[in-house]
């Protein structure tokens, strides 16, 4: 039989059909493929259907053709290097992103018929969309639970994020809160380490919620972070966390699975707590141009999944992202119905499923607001931790700053209006307003 350099063998006969008109019922992926030398895309692109469906590395008879007809993968577009492939819904169990993955991601990545590859875009038809319990709360719910409705909401992250006992933490937690600030969360390395046991972080935090909450007269949150070595004690600590009159639990989806977050989310939700997703150890998997998933992917998995807040960048802290990307992401996250746009290649339906708010996080300082406002609007969270922080007043001071900050910018007041009414907002803004990352 004839091999390809690669080192697979002819699937195109088969498995590519250019000009085929996928149903509405199939799941359809757009792919860059980056063929090994020596391999045609087409031949690269045929292999990667083969594989991903009822395929192999060698012709199997199939007996009843038309039968196997039914679950095979169709290469049904070719543009440059992006190559869109269709999957009949019947592949797929419900419910279930680890089955997905196990499908379509697979060994696929592993090809030697690719040097590269990556998933551009993902659409999941509404049959299995609405298969999936998707977030308990929304943005509706959340805005709620805090009593937040005209404004973004804020959070902070506790800084330093490690190496605070449970009490200092919650010192951090209460300063913060009765500043302004609508929640404080676990970073994502604090889990229930020798000097922050998990349980007495809990006791010790919730009390400094419930303090804030009294001399505020607004409601407060934590996100607690469940995140373990193993499913059932995330579910231990979830149950204390509703126990003690907690409303939010946070779980680093990426780093425990997608079937312990499904686990995490479904207690979460008898339980009446919102879940706060971390996207700890996106770069590994999305941050390369040519290989990887892209994050728009695995924020369509975490809205699947049922998280109700998502990390997705901000455009002018630390980390990476550019401005319409991240409107991009917050359009998947917001919209009932996701139009194809900017760096999406499908339409996508969400069917039942509620909102997700995204979450500006990372690097971010008061004097950011503005911009972060301009890029994602009121229904998100801002977030912000050394530039709370790191105030010179301090956590109470920094929080103040983020408040006057958040409500200027949504009440359409600029930054130097804003800071005659707030010495804190201007202090925050002589500190960090020339740093640069």
């Amino acid at each position: 039989m004839q091999k390809f350099e690669a080192g697979v063998a002819p699937y195109s006969k088969r498995y590519l059909e250019l000009g085929y008109e996928p149903e509405e019922t199939e799941l359809l992926i757009a792919f860059r493929i980056t063929p090994r030398t020596g391999t045609s895309i087409e031949e690269a692109a045929s292999a990667v259907a083969a594989e991903s469906s009822v395929g192999t590395w060698t012709e199997v008879e199939l007996g009843n053709e038309a039968k196997y007809n039914r679950f095979k993968a169709r290469v049904y577009r070719i543009e440059g290097d992006i190559v869109h492939i269709s999957y009949p819904l019947i592949l797929f169990e419900k419910d279930s992103i680890p089955n997905i993955l196990s499908s379509v991601v697979g060994n696929v990545f592993g090809f030697k018929a690719v040097s590269a590859l990556r998933i551009e875009d993902m659409k999941i038809p509404l049959p299995l969309v609405n298969s999936f319990s998707g977030p308990k709360f929304g943005i509706a719910g959340v805005r709620k639970i805090l009593g937040v409705k005209d404004r973004p909401m804020t959070g902070s992250t506790a800084k330093p994020k490690l190496g605070n006992s449970p009490k200092e933490h919650a010192y951090i937690a209460y300063n913060t809160l009765r500043g302004g600030i609508d929640t404080v969360k676990d970073d994502e390395n604090l889990n229930s380490q020798s000097w922050s046991n998990f349980y007495k972080r809990a006791d010790e935090t919730l009390k400094a919620v419930n303090k804030a909450e009294k001399e505020t007269g607004e409601s407060k949150g934590w996100w607690a972070n469940v995140t373990a070595g193993d499913t059932e004690e995330m579910l231990r600590r979830c149950n204390y966390i509703a126990k003690k009159g907690g409303k939010f639990v946070m779980i680093d989806y990426l780093t425990v699975g997608f079937a312990a977050t499904a686990s995490l989310r479904k207690r979460a939700g008898e339980l009446g707590l919102a879940l706060h997703c971390h996207r700890a150890m996106h770069a590994v998997i999305d941050r390369q141009p040519n290989h990887g998933v892209e994050f728009k992917v695995l924020a369509k998995w975490a809205r699947l999944t049922g998280v109700d807040h998502l990390h997705t960048g901000t455009g002018v802290g630390k980390l990476e992202g550019e401005f319409q990307d991240l409107k991009d992401r917050c359009n998947l996250l917001r919209m009932n119905y996701t139009p194809k746009a900017g760096g999406l290649y499908f339409d996508q339906p969400w069917g039942k499923l509620k909102t997700v708010v995204p979450v500006a996080s990372g690097g971010l300082h008061p004097g950011h607001v503005w911009k972060v406002y301009e890029t994602y609007g009121n229904d998100a969270f801002f977030l912000f931790g050394g530039g709370t922080h790191g105030h010179p007043g301090g956590s109470y001071a920094g929080a103040k700053a983020v408040r006057a900050a958040v409500e200027a910018a949504a009440d359409g007041v600029g930054p130097d209006e804003a800071m005659k009414e707030s010495k804190e907002l201007r202090q925050a803004i002589d500190l960090w307003g020339t740093v640069k990352f």
